[in-house]
């Protein structure tokens, strides 16, 4: 028995020292959170814009930002509580509610990515509201969502073809993909498709059909697969998406036709 108590003992310790060490490397997360929301609450939208990383910047303005806290009641915040910590190298996460100055409960994800010095907020989730029938659902767009996700990025994607030029394509994918590849290589990646000229601009006239359901794997990567019912051949994407500053941005593109 003693043995089996100085078992238990051990492993409760090292809990707790697991636990504390979670602590101590998101507690940077937590400091930029608090001065961000601080901030907010004092209408000095300069220095919450400050503690925003370079990507999430790079897709939202100010005005954008304050809209989009103004909509959701977080300007009138009281004070964060956080259920959830997280870290994998130089980014993190922070899962837990807003409690608003009137006593309202404004669940919230705060995702970060490690600066030079500090942390930077990378986004900002609020979950879907209502019944979820299971927990991964809840972070899923809705299905009016996911049709204008795949819309928008087929509609931009028709429009540079049609201009022989992807740089619409380009300003409309996440900062991250625009970090990994030039205007040039998306050029040159997509150019066998610069022949059908403005034949893809008939997709206004269509919805996507999804031929799986939406999914986001380990990594927060949604997955929308399907096609566009067009004659005499249908028109088949696949688009895969991060959540970058306020939204769903593409990390990842696929159009052939059949």
């Amino acid at each position: 028995m003693k043995k089996l108590l100085k078992i238990l003992a051990g492993i409760g310790t090292i809990v707790v020292i697991a636990i504390v060490a979670v602590m101590f490397m998101t507690a940077g997360m937590s400091d930029t959170a608090d001065k961000f929301f601080s901030a907010v609450k004092s209408d000095n939208y300069e220095k919450a814009y400050s503690l925003l990383s370079e990507d999430f910047k790079s897709n939202t303005s100010k005005s954008q930002l304050k809209d989009y806290l103004t909509g959701n009641t977080l300007t009138e915040f009281k004070e964060a509580s956080w259920t959830s910590r997280s870290v994998n190298g130089g980014r993190g996460e922070l899962t837990g509610s807003i409690i608003t100055k009137s006593g309202g409960v404004v669940p919230i994800s705060l995702g970060f990515v490690k600066g030079a010095n500090d942390w930077k907020i990378y986004s900002i989730k609020k979950p879907l509201s209502g019944i979820q029938e299971e927990t991964k659902a809840a972070q899923l767009p809705s299905e009016t969502e996911q049709i204008k996700l795949v819309n928008d990025a087929m509609y931009i994607f028709a429009a540079s073809v049609k201009d022989k030029s992807m740089l619409k394509m380009y300003n409309h994918v996440s900062n991250l993909w625009q970090k990994q590849f030039s205007v040039e290589e998306f050029n040159k990646a997509f150019s066998s498709f610069f022949k059908f000229g403005d034949t893809l601009m008939i997709l206004e006239q269509f919805s996507p059909s999804f031929s799986e359901k939406a999914t986001i794997d380990k990594d927060g990567v949604l997955l929308l697969k399907g096609l566009y019912l067009t004659k005499p051949n249908q028109i088949y994407f696949e688009q895969k998406y991060i959540y970058e500053g306020l939204g769903w941005k593409l990390i990842a593109f696929n159009v052939n036709a059949k």
